[in-house]
Order: C-alpha cells, then sequence, then structure tokens
C-alpha cells in the first residue's frame, strides 16, 4: 500500500500545501481520502485525474471536500475522462451539499460521481476492506482504516479525543492523525488533537508508526511533532508531495 500526501495543510490551504487530500494506491487501484480547497491542482502534479477509482470524504467541512468542485469542471469540460462517473463514498446529504457548492442554482454533479452513504461499520472498496468510525467533531465525520496485502493504514479525518478512533486504529501500521490544535487551556472540546494527544492516541492503540497532519499554517508544526514524539517516539510531520509505503 502506498500513501501519497497531496495536501496537509489544517483548515485551509497554507503557503506550502493545499488542505487535506491523500492518494492511497493498491494493485493499481487509487482511492482518493478528502479533496480539500487547493488539492485538485497539486493533484494534477501528482496523478492523472482520470486515474482516481474512488474518492472518500471524511465529513463535509470546507477544508475536506471543496476541491470537489475542480474535479466535476475537469470531468466536465477537459475531454480528458474517460469514467462515466467516480465512485464517491460520503456521510448522507454530500451529493445536495457538493451540488450547491459547485453551482448557487444547485446543479446537480451525479454525471461525475456515484454517491455512497456511508456510516460506521465494514465495506469492501477495490483491493480495500475498509472500517469506519465516527469521530468526535462537530459534524458528522468518518476516520477510515483501510487493510490489503496484510497492511493497514488509518486517517482520522477530523476528531478530538476519542476512543472509537484509538480502538479502530488498534494495531494498524500507519496511523495518519490530525494535530490542529496547539496546546493550551480551555480548548474546545470534540473538534481537534493536539500533537500531545495524537501521540497519546497512537500509543493507546499501539500502531507502527505516527504520520501527524492537518496542523494550521498558523500552528508551530515542530512544537505539534515535539509533543507527539515525547509519547510516541515512531513520529513523523508529513510534507505535501511525500509518499509512504505501507
Amino acid at each position: 500500500m502506498r500513501l501519497t500526501v497531496v495536501g496537509c495543510s489544517g483548515s485551509a490551504p497554507g503557503p506550502r500545501s493545499a488542505a487535506s487530500c491523500y492518494l492511497v494506491e493498491q494493485d493499481g487501484f487509487r482511492l482518493l481520502l478528502d479533496l480539500g480547497n487547493g488539492a485538485f491542482g497539486a493533484l494534477q502534479g501528482l496523478a492523472d485525474p482520470d486515474s482516481i477509482d474512488a474518492v472518500f470524504l471524511s465529513h463535509l467541512h470546507a477544508d475536506h471536500c471543496l476541491d470537489v468542485a475542480p474535479f466535476v469542471v475537469w470531468h466536465r469540460y477537459s475531454g480528458r475522462a474517460t469514467k462515466e462517473q467516480v465512485p464517491l463514498y460520503a456521510p448522507v446529504a454530500a451529493e445536495r451539499r457538493l451540488a450547491l457548492a459547485y453551482d448557487a442554482d444547485g446543479e446537480g454533479v451525479t454525471d461525475v460521481f456515484d454517491f455512497v452513504p456511508v456510516g460506521p461499520g465494514s465495506f469492501t472498496l477495490g483491493p480495500f476492506d475498509v472500517t469506519l468510525a465516527r469521530t468526535a467533531h462537530p459534524v458528522e465525520c468518518y476516520a477510515i482504516r483501510l487493510t490489503a496485502g496484510g497492511r493497514s493504514l488509518v486517517y482520522t479525518g477530523d476528531t478530538g479525543p476519542s476512543d472509537r478512533v484509538v480502538e479502530l486504529a488498534r494495531g494498524a501500521d500507519v496511523l495518519l492523525a490530525e494535530a490542529a490544535h496547539p496546546p493550551g487551556p480551555d480548548l474546545p472540546g470534540g473538534l481537534h488533537l493536539t500533537g500531545r494527544e495524537a501521540g497519546e492516541h497512537a500509543a493507546a492503540a499501539g500502531v507502527g508508526r505516527l504520520l501527524l497532519t492537518h496542523i494550521p499554517a498558523w500552528v508551530d508544526e515542530i512544537g505539534q511533532l515535539f509533543a507527539a514524539s515525547a509519547v510516541f517516539s515512531e513520529t513523523e510531520l508529513v510534507r505535501s508531495g511525500a509518499t509512504y509505503e505501507i
């Protein structure tokens, strides 16, 4: 399994990265995890958009889904799309929300995407065994576990501290975890993890490696790395364009 970071900036695109988007490949199958604002441009430098076999959206905040709109433009008007529809797995009501994001009049986008509503549980997607767990976030959001070829990757999406995410990640080879909250008092609950909390989740789950992501441009990423590493040594920061063999 191969993971490529298309975009990793938290909450909004940053000066060095688009917002959240990750390409996972196995046996020639290409799955996008999230498609946040700015990510479609970066994606074109890493993969032909026509090669994307499916898209999974953890939730419907803009920094995780908004570049569905330029994907639609490319698919309709580039003359290079060969797939009739791309399966898009997302929380209920994604079809309506993304149609409105694309066009104020609510023009549908079902000519481009085949929408598949998701919830907690397991299913098969291409070569992957998939399990989803609801995270601690203000809107419906799902962490995802992908297993193939005896290897496993867990992506948290957005979450505050969550026992469900720990259980989903138990024994995974790689945990790709958000770390958007800087340390400090009176942080809002059920929203994001601090660097230390991401490390604590990795340690509690017994994962092989922790990859920190979704750090906003205004948060000290090295501070987040140090805080996570203090409780889980096998930790590193992801970078846009980086590739990891899992």
